[in-house]
């Protein structure tokens, strides 16, 4: 039994924001109301932090199976644990593609033996991510799998996603989309301004994203599917989602910290660690992103969790992969980039990072409402720190933000009411 006392409680589902207690037993949560007593309880004493359902990340790369010298199931569910998530969604571009009924029970099954939160695989769109044949989508559903995506790419046969929309609406789950023309391209490796021609390197323009984004909306009108679109990074894709929303069609949209938080001005020259996809973008598009978290066209917050070995990222922008590690740096760089600066409310940042993501996925998580599993995060806003991508759980080392002075400290993390990791006792 666990009582959580003196906390700020956020939760979005029962429109509660104030000072008081929260009681978990047997793995749920109990009760939440002021000056609970409950002898023999673990007391764990949260004044000044906030106390939140548990964050949700709807955008995370595991490298399992096949690639895990990268990450594995359980240095990513460590990693996730550590950066306040209890529930996370696996993408599927491993090796070998998780297209099967067998692959995702492999997931699922390695988590439950391994991993300390929720890890729940999603599937991909076609057989070997080739964009050729759709792959068993209702078989990986039946198998526990939450949503599809192809990410990584774009389904670029339009006839095919359509398909696959029409089944994904069928069976209520949503499709998450990594918008990206692949013929646009063209080799690109960093936004497509004036920083390109300075580094020496190719752009990526905005339309690579744009053009996907809204042949998907398309779709999704034409299906009823509900879509989700991924890291976008674009002034448009924000107003497209924007407008889409004001049709009434069931369309979603997720922005990552690094791009809520740099543009392509911030590269410091020819360094892999500002090399993600999409890239870094324009101050204009970053403010656009801003301006969609604020008046809530955005709906989530999501990590696109990215790890790659020292030697992958250890070469030049034109040749390391895309991708950073970014569980471990969401907290902070959202209290200190969106709260410090009043982009969002403490309550905004419990609707962007657990709330909201639960309910694009359709899951039963995401609130502190009695009765609940008591999935928890506790995290204190104001403490201040500098991150040190040597003291990352994650594998991966790869990020931008090593040596930033930041606000919002993960305290501690409980998942099924099991305190999975505790700030305390890293001192």
């Amino acid at each position: 039994m666990l009582l959580i006392k003196h906390g700020r409680v956020l939760d979005p589902a029962a429109e509660r924001d104030g000072i008081c207690d929260v009681l978990i037993e047997d793995g749920i949560i109990k009760k939440v109301a002021e000056n609970i007593e409950a002898p023999g309880a673990r007391v764990i004493d949260a004044a000044g932090c906030f106390v939140m359902p548990g964050l949700v990340d709807l955008h995370v790369h595991l490298r399992d199976p096949g690639l895990t010298y990268k990450e594995d199931i359980e240095t990513g569910a460590k990693a996730a644990a550590r950066g306040g998530f209890t529930t996370i969604l696996a993408m599927p571009n491993t090796k070998p593609v998780i297209d099967t009924p067998d692959r995702v029970a492999y997931v699922k099954n390695k988590a439950r033996q391994t991993a300390p939160i929720h890890v729940l695989q999603v599937g991909a769109v076609t057989m070997g991510q080739e964009g050729k044949e759709l792959a068993d989508i209702e078989g990986m559903v039946r198998e526990g799998s939450p949503a599809i995506s192809e990410d990584g790419k774009s389904v670029m046969d339009a006839g095919l996603y359509r398909k696959a929309m029409e089944i994904a609406a069928g069976l209520d789950i949503p499709v998450l989309a990594h918008c990206e023309d692949k013929n646009m391209v063209a080799g690109g490796v960093v936004n497509e301004d004036e920083k390109a021609g300075e580094l020496g390197l190719k752009g990526i323009c905005n339309a690579v994203e744009d053009v996907i984004a809204a042949r998907d909306i398309v779709l999704a009108k034409e299906t009823g599917a509900r879509l989700h679109l991924c890291h976008c990074s674009t002034r448009d894709s924000v107003e497209m989602i924007r407008q889409a929303k004001k049709a009434g069609l069931k369309v979603s949209g997720e922005v990552c910290p690094h791009h809520f938080t740099l543009t392509s001005q911030d590269i410091p020259g020819n360094d892999s660690n500002y090399k993600m996809n999409p890239p870094l973008r324009a101050r204009a598009d970053r403010d656009a992103l801003l301006e969609g978290l604020r008046d809530g066209t955005i709906d989530a917050i999501s990590t696109d969790h990215a790890p790659h070995s020292r030697e992958e990222k250890n070469q030049s922008m034109a040749r390391a992969p895309f991708g950073i590690v970014g569980l471990e740096t969401a907290v902070p760089l959202t209290v200190t980039r969106l709260l410090e600066e009043k982009i969002i409310t403490p309550m905004g940042m419990a609707r962007l990072m657990s709330y909201q993501p639960a309910r694009i996925a359709g899951l039963d998580c995401g609130t502190l409402l009695e009765g609940k599993a008591a999935d928890v995060t506790v995290i204190d806003p104001k403490e201040e720190y500098v991150i040190d991508k040597n003291s990352f759980a994650s594998k991966g080392r790869n990020t931008p933000f090593d040596g930033w002075k930041v606000r919002g400290k993960v305290k501690m993390t409980i998942c099924g009411g099991n305190i999975v990791y505790d700030d305390s006792r890293e001192k």
